[in-house]
């Protein structure tokens, strides 16, 4: 079946089926032309809540997925590919989580929303990089903090905040491989563009940043700065929102480390195609089925979450 027949077969399946498609910014174009709702973990962990629909379709990666499922348990949400997984939820495994925490008693645990159902059912608050600051701002200047697992986002808020948090070792592939010296090239080569990365992004890289922020504060930044030109320290898939928005602007791709190719694509965002989504739609699975007792353990720091969030107007 060609790319367009399974287009028009998924907009004929969901409407059938009352189903939704949400799509990260991280994937392909096509996809998320075709998705109902695009965004990054924190939007769409709220739009898993505000839609009517009895299938959500996830493209995207697991975490998200049981994300989605953990905040409408009562819909059958279906991830297109379920080895669609995350370097950084992978480098934080339940039982050296659960041994950290006994090595580090007395912490309150912040948790990234990229991380496994069952390291959030571990912590006391979930965060996004779009909200992390003002989650940990949120705690008393005395409270002695856990932030797993991204290292790089960790670190960040730690820099920011001054306060005592200790950071579980890990990262996502992606955002830890793009390469200082193809950026330093690229800011001689282009002198005028303004640098943006995200808080994944390694230390030397957000030393040299013009602007670093989430996924959605990064396509904000370009949609409201006057310049022309950017060197984008992220996953491409956002150059398509990027682009769409800002059609007379430019957007450069930083190379990884040791690499000719152009980009630092999610090599697991990138397995989820619009074939994978028709096929799911049609037979509603793979299905994200999660242990109701883990299910509301990881429920109640997402919900604390939003409730910060809220009250901080986000």
């Amino acid at each position: 079946m060609r790319e367009k027949n399974y287009i028009n077969e998924i907009n004929k399946l969901r409407k059938e089926k009352n189903a939704v498609v949400l799509a990260h910014y991280y994937q392909n174009s096509e996809i998320q032309d075709i998705a109902d709702f695009i965004g990054d973990s924190f939007a769409l962990a709220k739009q898993a809540r505000n839609n009517d629909a009895g299938i959500i379709v996830m493209a995207g990666v697991k975490f998200m997925a049981e994300t989605i499922k953990i905040l409408a348990p009562e819909k059958k949400v279906i991830i297109p590919d379920p080895e669609a997984g995350c370097s950084l939820a992978d480098s934080c495994k339940p039982e050296d989580f659960k041994n950290f925490i006994e090595e580090n008693s007395e912490r309150k645990i912040i948790s990234y929303i990229n991380s496994s159902v069952e390291i959030k059912a571990m912590s006391d608050i979930i965060c996004t990089s779009s909200n992390a600051l003002e989650i940990i701002e949120s705690l008393p200047e005395n409270e002695k903090i856990i932030f797993a697992p991204d290292r790089n986002l960790g670190n960040y808020i730690k820099s920011k905040t001054n306060r005592d948090i200790k950071v579980w070792n890990g990262t996502c592939h992606v955002h830890e491989a793009f390469s200082l010296e193809a950026i330093l090239k690229l800011k001689k080569d282009y002198p005028d563009a303004k640098l943006i990365v995200h808080p994944e992004c390694e230390l030397p890289v957000r030393m040299i940043a013009d602007f670093i922020g989430s996924t959605s504060a990064l396509l904000k930044f370009t949609e409201e700065n006057k310049d022309k030109i950017f060197i984008v320290a992220t996953e491409p898939g956002i150059f398509h929102q990027m682009k769409k928005i800002n059609p007379d602007k430019i957007f450069i791709p930083v190379p990884p480390k040791d690499s000719t190719c152009g980009c630092n694509e999610c090599n697991f965002m990138k397995l989820i195609t619009t074939e994978k989504i028709y096929f799911s739609l049609l037979n509603e699975k793979p299905e994200i089925i999660i242990e109701s007792e883990i299910l509301e353990k990881a429920r109640k720091p997402i919900l604390r979450m939003m409730e910060i969030a809220s009250m901080s107007g986000l």
